[in-house]
């Protein structure tokens, strides 16, 4: 099959949240879209083994925030690549209490859904919620929403590994194997963000042609915030 054809399909990319008694939870999706118009559901795909799955079974609630084209990397990170149940992801985040008590990421975001939670369902590795909008609200009406083409193509991002579109790593190289071959790249373990020395990381003031190794020991990976220890040669 051709890897790459799945890389023409269409997403958006959100933060997903709930909150089931004191305990907040919330990941990264790409994988959401409007079922019906009257009354208006959306539905959304969950890993299983995803902390916050278990929380929305348990609360029947959820909300969405759409992520802006300018969105936070360090957001995306926390939210993207690290587990809620030994990391705090709203710590100094911005967000509001929504009518059923979901906590509603602002930052970042143009826009926010409340959803009460109607239907669900078991697909192998993950589970679909469908669920009815209680409430929404727009919060830059002309900011451009973010697509998960420009998160892989502008800025190098991938799925994480529980994410119903993940791709294995190995497969993503063999076919960008010869783009490498012609030039420097160091790539981030934990989320597979690929620094390319011509390209540099305008974004956080590194020039592009610095080598990697000329970077400063504070700099971070602009996607998940991992430091430069995480990082490895292509």
């Amino acid at each position: 099959m051709n890897i790459e054809s799945y890389f023409k399909i269409s997403y958006g990319l959100y933060i997903v949240t709930t909150q089931s008694g004191n305990t907040k939870g919330g990941y990264i999706a790409n994988t959401l879209f409007q079922v019906t118009a009257n009354p208006p559901q959306f539905a959304i795909s969950c890993n299983k083994d995803n902390y916050t799955a278990g929380l929305i079974k348990q609360s029947g609630v959820f909300a969405f925030s759409v992520l802006s084209e300018k969105a936070n990397s360090s957001l995306i990170g926390n939210f993207g690549y690290k587990s809620g149940r030994d990391f705090d992801k709203f710590a100094g985040v911005n967000y509001i209490t929504g009518k059923l008590g979901v906590p509603i990421v602002t930052d970042s975001s143009v826009a926010w859904f409340e959803c009460k939670v109607t239907q669900s369902y078991e697909v192998d590795t993950h589970i679909i919620f469908i669920g009815e909008v209680v409430d929404n609200g727009m919060i830059e009406e002309k900011g451009k929403s973010l697509t998960y083409n420009y998160y892989r193509e502008v800025l190098k991002g991938y799925s994480p590994k529980n994410a119903p579109t993940y791709i294995d790593k190995g497969e993503i190289e063999a076919i960008t194997k010869t783009v490498k071959q012609q030039a420097e790249v160091w790539q981030c373990q934990l989320c597979h963000y690929e620094y390319e020395v011509a390209k540099g990381d305008p974004i956080s003031g590194i020039a592009p042609g610095t080598s990697f190794l000329d970077i400063p020991d504070d700099w971070v990976c602009p996607i998940c915030g991992a430091d430069k220890s995480m990082f490895e040669k292509e």
